[in-house]
């Protein structure tokens, strides 16, 4: 037996072809907004979880330790290649070197070595620099025109000492400097007196030794 228009109760009479066709499409429209809805909280879930597996399954690995640098095996490159003789500090453990090599500009060349200290909690920096056939205009440059405020003798070697203020200096407070033959030996940095002159007893003998050397 075929049933006849259905009656909406809002209405009180059945629903024209117009509005049956609407309220199908606006159901349709739910539907699917609500299966959208669905979709795109599914989409974030599986971002998440592809996120979460990247994060802490994926095995991280830790940056390799820098190799140390050796300042002797590099003094002695940069000897076979100037032909001349090379300074090598010895530090304490207490330093770690940064940098080891020639370094060139302000028309000198100089073989120089960066001491760090080997606490990480500690600060400042200690440069032993060797200027090839320098004098004392090469020492005035590096340290942005500074004249020494007097002098010092460590070991028997008579050194200009110099009181910075480092924030003219580019950082660097303290500094003694000395000739060693033809060349000029300058150690200067963010450090100690005591181990200023500490680094500067670590150059006595070669020092000595290029004075001896010098024509």
């Amino acid at each position: 037996m075929a049933h006849g228009p259905r009656v909406v109760a809002e209405l009180g009479r059945p629903e024209t072809p117009d509005e049956t066709a609407a309220r199908k499409a606006e159901s349709s429209r739910v539907y699917r907004s609500s299966q959208n809805v669905r979709n795109l909280i599914a989409a974030l879930l599986v971002t998440l979880a592809v996120v979460a597996v990247i994060m802490f399954a994926v095995p991280r690995g830790t940056a390799p330790e820098r190799e140390p640098i050796d300042v002797a095996a590099a003094a002695e490159r940069v000897a076979a290649a100037e032909d001349r003789t090379v300074i090598v500090p010895e530090m304490s453990d207490e330093w770690v070197v940064n940098l080891a090599g020639i370094e060139s500009g302000d028309r000198v060349e100089a073989f120089n070595v960066v001491y760090a200290p080997a606490d990480e909690n500690a600060r400042g920096f200690v440069n032993v620099s060797q200027g090839f056939d320098a004098d004392a205009s090469w020492v005035t440059r590096v340290l942005s025109g500074s004249a020494p405020d007097d002098t010092v003798t460590i070991d028997g070697i008579t050194w200009d000492r110099y009181e910075l203020d480092p924030e003219r200096t580019g950082n660097i407070s303290v500094a003694l400097s000395t000739n060693a033959g033809t060349d000029t030996v300058l150690i200067y940095g963010t450090t100690t007196q005591d181990a200023l002159e500490e680094t500067a007893r670590s150059v006595t003998d070669q020092i000595t030794a290029l004075r001896q050397e010098a024509p």
